[in-house]
């Protein structure tokens, strides 16, 4: 197989127990799926619940295993690659490992097609609890969530919130016991009103509103908005141009960091370095020319001087 061939890899995140071993069980032993061409199945977790090779749609499907992370290297993902023949992979990800391990040593041919993330319903509110930054790196980035053993007695809105906090683009799906499921249907309005005259943001929906313009840019086109924010000089800017922007925590203290716009002024040498704000500002999806690509840019409008928030760091909470 030629190395610029792209190989489309399958991705199953989630911590031991969740249901992911059970769940590539039933896909492989699926013919639609599996349907003779050569898979790699990477395994990076071995829990209670073991493969049955046997059972699988055909024999296409060759099994590897990484017990430790330090194997998870771009020279033996090619080897197992070449070894089997693989023209695609299926990775049952280990829940203790961050993402960025794997994704550093994938092939730079080899893309994500799918990412699902498995849970189980009972445990998964205490692994947030106490391993919060593994659990927001698993969700981060998935495209659906799966809640096994989900009981009625238990509140949606918990786990809704949580997936939320980390993507307000992954489905949700719970399953109960007996196979029952039931999607998330619960609807998140925004915390502000797109369609004022003037967007205001609230100190508590920065990192909200950052999030969600970041992410669908062109939706803020030509909006006018208004929001505090740390103003910052940087001499590495082009002329007329400033940074504004809040710091925010996405999972924990470790993460922090500045969510910046540039924004245009005529008069932008007499904006102060290291002062706050409140800035209203007509914003546009286009050319940057502090980073050289297109963008979320600010024109100024108005601002006035005023005192940091009283939570200085944003949060999704």
């Amino acid at each position: 197989m030629s190395n610029r061939q792209d190989v489309p890899v399958y991705l199953f995140t989630g911590f031991l127990e969740a249901g992911k071993t059970k769940f590539i069980q039933e896909t492989l032993e699926d013919k639609r799926f599996c349907n003779g061409e050569k898979t790699l199945l990477l395994v990076c977790e071995e829990g209670e619940e073991e493969y049955a090779p046997e059972q699988f749609a055909d024999d296409s499907v060759k099994i590897r295993v990484v017990e430790d992370q330090s194997e998870l290297n771009e020279e033996n993902l090619l080897r197992f690659l070449a070894e089997t023949g693989a023209e695609r992979v299926v990775i049952e990800y280990n829940g203790m490992w961050m993402l960025d391990a794997l994704y550093n040593a994938m092939p730079a041919n080899w893309l994500v097609y799918q990412e699902f993330m498995f849970a189980d319903a009972g445990t998964f509110l205490s692994y947030n609890s106490n391993m919060r930054q593994l659990v927001y790196d698993k969700l981060k980035s998935c495209e659906l969530v799966v809640f096994n053993r989900f009981k009625p007695n238990m509140d949606k809105m918990e786990f809704h919130k949580i997936v939320r906090g980390a993507s307000r683009r992954a489905d949700i799906a719970y399953e109960f016991p007996g196979g029952h499921v039931e999607y998330d249907d619960i609807e998140d309005p925004l915390p502000f009103d797109l369609d004022a005259p003037i967007v205001e943001i609230g100190d508590e929906d920065y990192a909200l509103w950052y999030r969600d313009m970041s992410e669908e840019p062109k939706k803020y086109d030509g909006k006018t908005v208004r929001f505090k924010c740390r103003a910052l000089v940087r001499q590495k800017l082009p002329k007329e141009t400033f940074v504004v922007g809040r710091h925010v925590m996405t999972c924990c203290v470790e993460d922090i960091q500045f969510a910046a716009l540039v924004c245009q002024w005529d008069k932008a040498d007499t904006v102060k370095d290291d002062s706050w704000m409140v800035l209203t500002a007509k914003l546009n999806y286009k050319f940057n020319r502090a980073y050289g690509k297109r963008g979320p840019v600010l024109t100024y409008l108005e601002s006035s001087p005023c005192e940091p928030p009283a939570q200085d760091v944003a949060t999704f909470y």
